[in-house]
């Protein structure tokens, strides 16, 4: 559509008929080229389709004009197979025409539109069917999303019968917490850690997140942070760095939810470290980790 409209533009600044051709009736080329000039494409195409016969003489810039008209932008019942028709005619019947280069560029650039016009049709095709390949992906990706659901939560279901998690390891660096079942892990959670929590807890209000083995030693049902589980830190090792630094080791670590009146957040609360050195998760996951783990469970904290 770009190539025709560059290549008619000079033509159409002097009008359809402004181009010199032997005729008789001026006047019916006059009101053919006005009914064009309205935007009357059908109507100046079937006066110069009248003028086909009655103007011998003038026929090569009759089957010129209509080809212009069949062929132009603002048609919206353009045909570019008749206009071609009507070109094709006009070089072939009329080869001495001052309209046959004109007409020869209108063939030419008529063709590459065409063959764009299918090139792009096809494309858009494939297009269209690689939408739908996607959205039968996205389906099945869907499915299986919601069948791993399914069978995580029936590990979990029969993990809470059996009692049987028996080791929890919390990878800081990944911020992750891990529900082991002799060797398998049965659940991960993605975790938020204390707010400075590069390096092991050395002493109080340091906000870091101890690192070492300890075990669950408490719950708490009622916690402030909905549900809790108490970590036995300090351990025995933590004690004796404290002592040696002079200062005291701390305590109250715990794995816990969203602090009360904020369970809004969810999962957006594992995307910034906000605790005092403790492990936090959502109030969902906290409630599953409680009803899973035993007192004195191991707990393994990396760095």
């Amino acid at each position: 559509m770009f190539l025709v409209c560059i290549v008619l533009t000079p033509m159409l600044m002097v009008g359809c008929s402004g181009m010199q051709g032997g005729f008789h009736d001026k006047a019916a080329f006059e009101e053919a080229n006005d009914l064009f000039s309205q935007g009357k494409y059908q109507a100046s195409l079937d006066k110069y389709g009248q003028m086909l016969e009655k103007e011998p003489t003038a026929r090569d810039r009759v089957l010129f004009e209509m080809g212009v008209i069949y062929s132009h932008p603002k048609n919206e019942h353009k045909d570019y197979a008749k206009s071609l028709d009507c070109f094709q005619k006009l070089i072939t019947g009329y080869p001495g025409s001052d309209y046959r280069p004109n007409s020869e560029m209108m063939v030419f650039t008529i063709n590459n539109v065409i063959f764009k016009d299918r090139l792009i049709a096809e494309q858009q095709a494939q297009i269209g069917v690689l939408h739908q390949e996607a959205k039968g992906k996205e389906n099945e990706v869907a499915t299986l999303h919601q069948r791993i659901i399914a069978l995580e939560q029936n590990v979990l279901d029969f993990a809470t019968r059996k009692r049987s998690v028996d080791r929890i390891v919390i990878e800081k660096k990944e911020r992750r917490l891990m529900l082991i079942s002799t060797g398998e892990v049965l659940k991960t959670y993605r975790i938020a850690l204390g707010g400075n929590p590069d390096g092991p807890k050395e002493r109080q209000g340091d906000n870091k997140t101890p690192e070492g083995t300890y075990v669950i030693d408490g719950k708490n049902k009622n916690s402030q942070y909905h549900q809790a589980l108490h970590v036995s830190y300090p351990n025995e090792r933590d004690k004796k760095r404290a002592k040696e630094l002079g200062v005291s080791p701390g305590g109250d670590i715990m794995i816990h939810g969203i602090k009360a009146g904020l369970s809004w957040v969810g999962d957006l609360q594992a995307n910034k470290d906000w605790t005092k050195g403790c492990i936090a998760v959502t109030d969902e996951e906290i409630e599953e980790i409680y009803k899973l783990v035993p007192l004195n469970t191991v707990v393994e904290i990396r760095p």
